[in-house]
């Protein structure tokens, strides 16, 4: 048996979806979040941890209407995720701050530039002898100039009347003997065929063997003072080009 309908109950309307304004901004947020996980790397929060979308942004009921929905929110829900995150990924290293200039190490000092050139050949005395020089003090002013470049004395004992003494003097001005000579030696030349006691003290100082001298002496000092070879002993080479040449370059250094 039927019952009639009672005419006031009313059936209450179907509940409509949410209106698609309040789906956007979850959806935005969403995306926002998913674009800065790629960026950053993968989360270190547990999985069903809160996420962060939900720390920044809290989600709405599903039946309530946003009314702060705006067409920017709309827009930035339709943006790939790639394009909202343009941060490097986490696997490539921030580059250094680039460098301005290099100081040095606290309590290094700078080694200073090395400005200073090689120094000029010596100048080699022209030929003959000068009775009248203070032959010491040219010596002494060689050795002086030695013990500063490092280079040689040698000392040429001779006379203005000595043939062989003059053979020398003509190889000793040829350009390639001048070039050894210039670059590894101070030449410094004493007159002995005079009557001057004092460079014939400085003959005996130099070459103390004694006996009958041979002109020309070449003695080659160090640039302490030390003799390292008298051809009063040893014999001169030959006075040619080659024989000079090879003696100056055996005791150049």
């Amino acid at each position: 048996m039927l019952r009639p309908v009672r005419a006031d109950r009313r059936t209450p309307p179907p509940r409509s979806p949410a209106p698609l304004g309040a789906r956007r901004p979850l959806v935005a947020a969403a995306v926002v979040a998913a674009g800065l996980t790629a960026a950053c790397g993968p989360s270190s929060q547990p999985v069903g941890s809160a996420s962060a979308a939900g720390a920044s942004s809290p989600a709405l009921p599903s039946g309530t209407a946003s009314a702060t929905a705006s067409p920017e929110a709309s827009a930035s829900a339709s943006v790939p995720a790639s394009a909202s995150a343009t941060a490097l990924p986490a696997s490539s290293p921030t580059p250094p701050p680039a460098k301005t200039g290099s100081a040095a190490p606290t309590g290094t000092a700078a080694k200073p530039s090395r400005t200073s050139a090689a120094p000029g050949p010596a100048r080699i005395p022209g030929p003959g002898y000068d009775g009248s020089a203070d032959a010491q003090k040219l010596i002494d002013a060689a050795l002086r100039a030695a013990a500063s470049d490092g280079r040689m004395v040698l000392l040429d004992f001779g006379a203005n009347w000595c043939g062989n003494c003059k053979a020398a003097d003509k190889v000793f001005g040829q350009s390639q003997t001048a070039a050894i000579l210039g670059s590894s030696y101070h030449l410094v030349k004493v007159d002995i065929g005079g009557n001057s006691a004092a460079n014939s003290a400085l003959l005996r100082k130099y070459s103390p063997s004694g006996g009958t001298y041979t002109m020309p002496v070449l003695v080659v000092v160090s640039p302490s003072g030390t003799v390292r070879t008298d051809t009063h002993v040893t014999g001169n080479p030959s006075l040619t080009p080659e024989g000079i040449n090879s003696f100056l370059r055996q005791w150049a250094s």
